[in-house]
């Protein structure tokens, strides 16, 4: 891609955070003004369609308070512990949401969640040869992760879900899509972890 060398001339930390920062930035732009974009620095997170040997998908069902609903999503969290490898906190997530483990990994997709405002992406693995997580090892949860709700649907219903307005998650429609494309295609357009 080719075009203007947008550069940042002022770079104003508005808020910091656990999860996010916020700044306000001046950028010039291609008619030779700057303007003015507010930017959420976020950490990133990871996300997993994990795929059972007869074509379910595990999605988990919790309360989303931004949007005061809850909403059917993937198994993902954030990108928050120091120096671990994307796939390991994708099994993390899946274990501690879902209570499964995976014997095979594939690098799904990755997202830009929403370019606009925020510098937040999200890796998508796809998950199989799955295992349940002994019941002496499963996660605590807490907080909105408390009721979490987990069932499986076969993989073009949950595809039939998201054009009903069913699963409007981001991360969920864009990673259910590409499982679906990929299976389609007999897997070949996976890459490795």
């Amino acid at each position: 891609m080719t075009g203007f060398e947008h550069e940042t001339v002022a770079h104003d930390k508005r808020y910091a955070g656990p999860i996010f920062s916020v700044f306000t930035d001046k950028v010039t732009m291609s008619g030779g003004h700057t303007a003015t974009r507010d930017v959420v620095q976020a950490k990133g997170a990871v996300g997993v369609v994990a795929l059972d040997e007869v074509g379910r998908v595990a999605l988990i069902c919790q309360y989303r308070h931004a949007v005061s609903a809850r909403l059917w999503e993937l198994p993902a969290g954030l990108r928050d512990v120091a120096g671990e490898e994307l796939v390991a906190g994708a099994a993390r997530e899946l274990a501690e949401e879902a209570d499964l483990r995976a014997g095979r990994w594939d690098l799904l997709v990755d997202l830009h969640t929403s370019p606009g405002f925020t510098d937040e992406s999200i890796r998508l693995f796809l998950a199989r040869e799955l295992t349940p997580v002994p019941d002496e090892e499963r996660h605590h949860r807490t907080d909105e992760e408390a009721d979490i709700e987990l069932a499986w649907f076969d993989l073009d219903e949950a595809v039939a879900m998201i054009f009903r307005g069913e699963i409007t998650n981001a991360a969920a429609v864009g990673g259910l899509f590409a499982a679906a494309r990929a299976r389609d295609e007999g897997w070949a357009t996976l890459r490795p972890v």
